[in-house]
Formats: C-alpha cells, sequence, structure tokens
C-alpha cells in the first residue's frame, strides 16, 4: 500500500517532466470537456465499486495485473458494477502527474488502456532513476511518449498534455479532493457501497463485500 504525502500533490508543478517547453505548433489538449469521474460498466448497476489509485503506486499496478481482470468480467463485464476510477498520486509525482494528464488527453474511450500501459511500464520508467533516486527525463518521456502514441497521440501532443496548465491545475483539484473530501491517504483504496477498504483487495475479499449488496 503506497502512502500519500502532501508534498506529492504539488511536486508536479516544479517536477523536469513539465520543465520542457512546448513545442512550437502544439495546442495544449484541455481536460475541460472528458468527464471528471473515469467510469466503465452499467451506469444503472446496483453497486458502485471506486478505486482511489496511482499509476506509479506498485500495489496499485499489482492489483491492476492480477486481480482487476478476473474483477472486470466477472462483475463489471456483466453489468452487475458501475467502476469508477479516481486520480491520485504517489511518488514519482511527476510520472504520476504525467501518466494521468496523458490518459485523459486520449479521452474517456482509451483513458483505462492509457492507465494499464503506465502500470505495465512502471519498471522501465522506474529503471531509470540514478543512485540518488534522480530520474533521466529523456527516458522517461520516451516511455510516455511510446504510451501516447498508442493511444493515437503524437510526441507534441503528449507534451501539450503534460505541460498544460488548465490540466495540471485540474488534476491537483481532484487529488485535493481525494485527501479533503474523501479522506484518502493512500493506495490503493476501495468503496464498497458505504464501505472503505485500504491496500489490495483479493477478488475473495471484494466477493465478500459485493455480494451482500447485490443481494439486498
Amino acid at each position: 500500500m503506497r502512502r500519500f504525502s502532501r508534498r506529492t500533490a504539488v511536486a508536479l508543478l516544479s517536477a523536469g517532466l513539465c520543465a520542457a517547453a512546448l513545442p512550437a505548433g502544439a495546442a495544449p489538449q484541455s481536460t475541460a470537456s472528458p468527464p471528471i469521474e473515469m467510469v466503465m460498466g452499467n451506469p444503472k448497476a446496483k453497486v458502485t465499486v471506486i478505486e482511489w489509485g496511482s499509476v506509479t503506486c506498485p500495489h496499485c499496478a499489482a492489483f491492476n495485473a492480477e486481480v482487476f481482470p478476473a474483477f472486470k468480467k466477472k462483475y463489471v463485464d456483466s453489468g452487475q458494477v458501475r467502476f469508477v476510477f479516481r486520480e491520485f498520486l504517489t511518488a514519482p509525482a511527476a510520472i504520476s502527474a504525467a501518466g494521468f494528464l496523458i490518459a485523459r488527453c486520449a479521452g474517456p474511450g482509451k483513458y483505462f488502456s492509457v492507465t494499464d500501459d503506465v502500470f505495465k511500464s512502471q519498471p522501465e520508467l522506474f529503471a531509470s532513476a540514478d543512485a540518488s533516486g534522480n530520474l533521466d527525463t529523456q527516458k522517461v518521456l520516451a516511455v510516455l511518449k511510446r504510451i501516447g502514441g498508442a493511444a493515437g497521440l503524437s510526441e507534441d501532443q503528449v507534451m501539450a498534455c503534460i505541460t498544460d496548465p488548465a490540466a495540471t491545475a485540474a488534476l491537483q483539484e481532484r487529488v485535493n479532493n481525494a485527501v479533503e473530501v474523501d479522506k484518502i491517504n493512500a493506495t490503493p483504496t476501495f468503496q464498497v457501497g458505504a464501505t472503505k477498504v485500504a491496500g489490495v483487495q483479493s477478488l475473495a475479499q471484494l466477493d465478500a463485500l459485493i455480494q451482500p449488496l447485490l443481494k439486498k
């Protein structure tokens, strides 16, 4: 379970990834049009499951790889559960934020495929750090541009996404809301009905929370 430091929520503003200049002629992508909530599944499903996660959280990546596919097949694809993913920032905050900004730019239809790619690319992204923990910005950007390209974004569009002040401010607002309103301090955190649980949940643990609600 990855714990949250309030410093990670603002680190993006001074991070090297977002200090790069916008390429000439690259129009910033805006997050104003996509819905604030990133959702999959039946909007009229009886049960809603919310995950607060970070694309740089190894525990979130483990859930994404080992549990989510079976959970999605059993509950989301069957129309029983509406799944909501809420963004959170964990170190390295610059990469976490950039991953979410690119996913938003790709659009709601590709959002989850982009976050899935960032989760799967964690080892490659983290491997760019030196002995002091400093990231190699160019290596990180190369991975992020590749992920964006798979979602149909050009390299210029990727750079526009991660340097867009309005998009960054909107992300910051979502993270602030998670901390101040939802009282989230670790990732992943899940809410099933009125119950919140922190840490990676197995499918059996999710079953124990979901099944009673489906039977009501």
